[in-house]
């Protein structure tokens, strides 16, 4: 035997034997794996997690994953920061070497080929050796620290579970490890002055001259953390029912205040989930990171609203019932996923129920004079769910709970799907009644902890249980994209009785509770289901003075806006117009309109605006949204601003996802003393991969009508011919957004009275793998007819600063000749950073733009083209520079070097040959957030 380990049998028995070298970050194990084939089949082959050498490459599942969501920090982190698996050799137990080889999409799978075929229910045994380099924790939080300490989740290598199929796959960072329950020895070996932590058992330990030697145990486990830390960073409180170790966050908390809140949570876990099956259990302040309470962790600690003692024991029972689960529900969390999220997520709102019922979204902030007036300060804090899941419906986001979790957008991964089961747990168990749901997981629970499971075991214990007809929530809730949304229309009153119809807006089977009411009391609450396309009752009057479709809000409805009819006649169904400053959460009882004070600058010539935003828009998206935005420039001493309006048809199931209608007016300065007013009616169609919404790769296609009309009052120096025009304008971008392989063209077509113009822009990025960025960019662009003013370019191609005669771009000073905004440069048409002598194309034009890293975000550019002009033969032009890559198409600058011009670094007035690319735009920024998680 290699070394100690517990003599008890089960299924499956790993044997770690880890020394660990804290210095170098890295471990050397000699392991054994008993493996039981509890299967019909005979196998030849099994295969084995290795998921610390997911790390070990740049272009391994999760590095994959990492630069899906935008994230550098792997690509551009140093060799010896990723952590790799050096496996040695894999034997059986006669020691006779057994071949093996690492899967290609796999790398970190490890399919061994048995030297006897197992039968059914026989053992294997199988020994390994391989030394672990861990990765640097700031990739997923798991691995070496800065400070030479070890947390670890998922570092040795385990079986994958076979149940008639393999089921294996890579990290991705989802911490959804599949493996079947083992009982596990672990010696670890570890400097004297570093601690351990674990939820095994200490069997027995031993000291050397420098080193420490820990054995644990534990039986029919499937979770591997480990923490090796150099200052004692964990606490454990032992309560009736097991013990909690735990390092999350507690200044300012009194230990018997630690331990009243662990024993309540304890208490209230055992309870409504049965008893924990084993004797430890870790809350380690990563897990909690990783799946926060978003509503507890968005506001710095001297703004949260709500009270210390309150948000520890919040935060300890949301990890602790994940980690409840993940450790006694043997689900496969790739896969089938939904039901342990629904469990954690469903009684975390009744603990807060039963513990804190007035407790509100904004904490103590709700009772802020200025804010209570808000309906925000209104919401209870379970209400964030449904807001949050809704965040993601509104916008056509949202996924299918069975959809394969690494399938998932990050939102819906993270918050919105384990939310939508939560929300979706509570609103079947409302429907069934009698607490039968509760009883129900419970029963399952009992029955299936520590055993392999699906959760369609829990689907048959609940139909079993009840005799109503819950398919609906497997098939149109939990597998489906579908939405609820149902309305009442069509009251015919008499003395003694209400007859109305329910109208299902979508196509589902789900069911919907009506209320009576009679003033603000709740007369009756009845289950209307079978609701296909509308459903006419009658039911007795009994005073009711209002009928109320989901009254409660426990149904995660689209809309909530037409649930609703009084009794007392038509004038009482109109909605009152409710004003509020600022955005504010939905009240669906009330038309919205908001108002927001504004401070802009947008340009030189308007100054600094101020003015005021009235608009509809919540913090949910409506299909229908408007904006008026009046503002006064100082600059230009006058009253500007623009109007919009704009309705989403959203399209569910199809590639072609969302079609935007719009109206826009607006009314700004493009000069001194010189005024642009520009009405746009646009159509847009928006595709996307209906099948993968994680796709980087999107496309639209946009027709636009725009009317122009410019007016100068004072300003000699500019002349303004043709000040009244309109453009009709196609353009289909095509965009492929990844961190590694970037690209992007656009076909533009426009149609004037004067000309028409037709173009081609495509670009190319390429980050590779010794980080270094390659850019790519060609534009061609031709008139199909030219009969604008020859003395004038204001409508031609321009090489290296377009005038921008549909005012699409943001510039701050579009009409300088000189000056610092004169050298705002957006990248359009020629792409060219040089001001050559030939700016400007009237006839057709054709360039090609390029840079390359030199160092870190200090880059080579260089660019060329062809300028034709009418009667005049096409002109070459060039120019190269550096440019500083400061944040990617957000701020960069560039120093032109030499061009077509000569050496320009000679030229006294080199300072203003510099050119800026920047925005300021929040919306532009705010993008910056969004792709990591939409």
């Amino acid at each position: 035997m290699l070394f100690y380990s517990a003599l008890i049998f089960g299924q499956n028995k790993i044997n770690i034997d880890a020394q660990f070298n804290m210095h170098k970050k890295s471990a050397k194990v000699a392991q054994t794996l008993r493996y039981q084939n509890i299967t019909e089949d005979t196998l030849t082959t099994i295969y084995l997690n290795d998921w610390s050498n997911s790390y070990a490459t740049k272009h391994t599942p999760l590095a994959k994953r990492f630069a899906e969501e935008y994230s550098t920090k792997f690509h551009f982190a140093k060799n010896e920061m990723r952590g790799f698996t050096n496996l040695t050799a894999i034997k059986d137990s006669t020691g006779q070497e057994l071949q093996y080889t690492r899967l290609k999409p796999h790398p970190d799978v490890i399919e061994v080929k048995l030297s006897k075929p197992l039968l059914p229910n026989d053992y294997y045994h199988i020994e390994l050796f391989y030394n672990l380099q861990f990765p640097d924790d700031t990739f997923t939080d798991y691995g070496a620290t800065s400070d030479n300490e070890l947390n670890l989740k998922y570092w040795y290598i385990t079986p994958a579970v076979y149940d008639g199929e393999w089921h294996y796959y890579s990290n991705k960072n989802l911490d959804d490890l599949y493996v079947p329950k083992a009982d596990i020895s672990l010696k670890a070996e570890f400097p004297k002055n570093y601690g351990i932590y674990s939820e095994l058992a200490i069997q027995d330990f031993s000291q050397q001259d420098s080193t420490q030697t820990f054995y644990f145990y534990g039986k029919d486990r499937v979770d591997s953390k480990l923490y090796l830390n150099r200052f004692p960073k964990f606490n454990f409180v032992q309560t009736d029912n097991f013990t909690v170790i735990t390092n999350l966050e507690n200044e300012g908390i009194l230990p018997t205040d630690r331990a009243l809140i662990t024993d309540r949570i304890t208490q209230f876990i055992t309870k409504n989930l049965g008893e924990y099956p084993h004797d430890y259990l870790l809350v380690t302040d990563i897990e909690y990171r990783k799946d926060p309470l978003y509503g507890l962790n968005q506001l710095p600690k001297f703004l949260n609203p709500f009270p210390r003692n309150l948000q520890y024991e919040l935060k300890l029972l949301k990890t602790t019932l994940n980690n409840y689960l993940n450790n006694t529900l043997l689900l496969n969390p790739r896969e089938d996923y939904w039901l342990r999220d629904a469990i954690q997520i469903y009684f975390l709102m009744k603990y807060v129920e039963e513990n804190y019922p007035d407790l509100k979204l904004l904490g103590t902030l709700a009772n802020i004079w200025g804010l209570r007036s808000f309906h925000a300060a209104d919401v209870d804090f379970n209400e964030q769910y449904n807001l949050y899941f809704m965040q993601m419906a509104r916008s056509n986001r949202d996924q299918p709970l069975t959809l394969s979790k690494d399938q998932l957008l990050k939102f819906n991964a993270n918050i919105a799907g384990k939310y939508k089961a939560g929300i979706g747990l509570k609103y079947l168990n409302d429907f069934v009644n009698s607490d039968i749901v509760e009883n129900t997981i419970y029963e399952y629970l009992d029955t299936y902890g520590l055993k392999s499971t699906t959760s369609t075991d829990f689907e048959n214990l609940l139909k079993k249980n009840t005799d109503k007809n819950v398919s609906w929530f497997f098939t149109d809730y939990i597998d489906s994209r579908k939405k609820i949304d149902f309305r009442i229309k069509d009251i015919v009153k008499t003395k003694d009785s209400v007859t109305f119809t329910i109208k299902n807006k979508r196509d589902n089977d789900m069911p919907v509770s009506l209320f009576t009411l009679k003033n603000d009391s709740v007369l009756s609450k009845t289950w209307i289901e079978d609701i296909h396309g509308s459903k006419t009752l009658t039911i007795p009057r009994n005073d009711a003075t209002k009928l109320v479709l989901n009254y409660d809000n426990i149904i995660p409805e689209y809309n909530l806006r037409d649930n609703w009819k009084s009794l007392k006649g038509w004038f009482f169904n109109n909605k009152p117009l409710q004003f509020r400053l600022f955005k504010d959460i939905e009240d669906p009882n009330y038309n919205q309109v908001f108002f927001m004070p504004l401070v802009e600058y947008n340009n030189i010539y308007d100054g600094f605006t101020l003015g005021a935003k009235m608009y509809n828009k919540t913090l949910l998206m409506k299909n229908f949204r408007y904006q008026f935005t009046p503002k006064y420039a100082f600059n230009s001493k006058t009253i500007t601003g623009g109007a919009q309006g704009v309705y989403t048809q959203h399209i569910e199931n199809r590639n072609l996802f969302r079609i935007n209608y719009g109206l826009s007016a607006s009314y700004s300065a493009f000069a001194k003393e010189a005024f642009v007013t520009k009405l746009s009616p646009s159509v847009s169609f928006h595709f996307r991969d209906d099948n993968y919404f994680r796709s980087n790769k999107s496309s639209y296609l946009n027709f636009r009508y725009l009317d122009i009309s410019r007016t100068v009052k004072n300003n000699p120096l500019l002349e303004v011919k043709d000040p009244d025009y309109s453009v009709f304008n196609i353009r289909y971008v095509n965009a492929h957004t990844a961190l590694i392989d970037f690209s992007r063209f656009y076909y533009d077509f426009q149609i004037a009275k004067k000309f028409g113009k037709i173009a081609v822009n495509y670009e190319w990025r390429k980050l590779t793998e010794r980080n270094r960025q390659f850019n790519f960019r060609f534009f061609a662009g031709a008139f199909l007819y030219n009969k604008t003013d020859a003395n004038s370019d204001y409508f031609s191609f321009a090489l290296d600063r377009p005038t921008d005669y549909m005012f699409d771009y943001n510039y701050l000073g579009r009409s300088e000749a000189s000056g610092i905004f004169s050298q705002q440069i957006i990248i359009a048409e020629g792409g060219f950073k040089s001001k050559l002598e030939t700016p400007f194309a009237n006839q057709w034009m054709t360039t090609a733009n390029m840079s390359t890293t030199i160092w870190r975000f200090i880059e080579a550019y260089g660019d060329v083209g062809l300028v034709k002009n009418k009667s005049v033969k096409p002109k070459f032009v060039y120019d190269s520079g550096i440019k500083l890559d400061l944040v990617t198409d957000y701020f960069e600058l560039y120093f032109p070097i030499y061009s077509s011009l000569g050496w320009e670094v000679d030229e006294p007035n080199y300072s203003q040959r510099i050119r800026i690319k920047f925005t300021v735009d929040p919306e532009v920024l705010l993008g910056l957030f969004r792709r990591k998680w939409y």
